[in-house]
C-alpha cells in the first residue's frame, strides 16, 4: 500500500483497517513482525461494537443481582403453577428428558448471551479454560434462586429428593432464559 492509495477524506471503519494491515501482514516477512501485525488485526476488529453497542466483560455482583432479577421475573408464574409439579413428576419419570431439558436450557441461555447479539460479550478468563464465567454464572443464579424459592414456597417436597430436583429444574428452563435477559439487557 503506498500513500498514493490513500484516501484522508474517508471515514476509516475497523473492517477498512483491518483489510489494510491484511496487506501488510502479507507483505511483512520477520515472523515477530507478522504476529504483531495480527494481534494488530484482532484489536481493531474488537473496536467495533455490536448489539446495542455495549461490550461486557467479566462477571460481577451486580451482574449476578440482574440475572437473579431476570430469574425471579420469570420464575414466580412458574412457583405459582401447579403445571410444574406434573411436568417435574413427567421428568422424574424419564431421567433422559431431564438431561436433555436441563441442556437445552444451557443451550438457550448460551445462545442469548452470546450469538444472539444483544451485547457484544466477551469471554474472560473461562473456567477451567472452557466454560465461560457469565454462562456460569447464570445458570447457577437461576437455579439456587429456583431452588430456594420453590423451596420456601412448599412447592418441592425434599422427602422425595428426585422428584424435587426434577420439579425444581422445570422452573430453571424460563428463569434461566430471563436471568440471561435480565444480566445483559441492561449492558453492565
Amino acid at each position: 500500500m503506498s500513500t498514493d492509495d490513500y484516501d484522508s477524506t474517508a471515514e476509516p471503519t475497523p473492517e477498512a483497517v483491518v483489510d489494510k494491515l491484511a496487506e501488510l501482514k502479507k507483505q511483512v516477512d520477520d515472523p515477530e513482525a507478522k504476529q504483531q501485525v495480527k494481534e494488530l488485526m484482532v484489536q481493531v476488529a474488537e473496536l467495533q461494537p455490536r448489539g446495542f453497542g455495549n461490550v461486557i466483560v467479566g462477571f460481577d455482583r451486580t451482574d449476578l443481582a440482574e440475572a437473579a432479577l431476570g430469574a425471579l421475573l420469570f420464575g414466580i408464574p412458574m412457583f405459582v403453577e401447579s403445571g410444574t409439579s406434573e411436568v417435574g413428576a413427567v421428568l422424574a419419570a424419564r431421567p433422559l428428558a431431564l438431561v436433555v431439558t436441563l441442556a437445552a436450557a444451557v443451550v438457550l441461555v448460551y445462545g442469548i448471551i452470546y450469538v444472539a447479539d444483544f451485547q457484544d460479550v466477551r469471554v474472560q478468563n473461562p473456567i477451567f479454560g472452557l466454560v465461560p464465567r457469565r454462562l456460569a454464572g447464570v445458570t447457577s443464579a437461576s437455579f439456587l434462586t429456583a431452588l430456594v424459592a420453590m423451596t420456601v414456597w412448599g412447592r418441592v417436597d425434599w422427602a422425595t429428593p428426585w422428584l424435587a430436583v426434577c420439579t425444581v429444574s422445570v422452573a430453571f428452563v424460563p428463569m434461566s432464559i430471563g436471568a440471561a435477559l435480565g444480566d445483559i439487557l441492561p449492558g453492565s
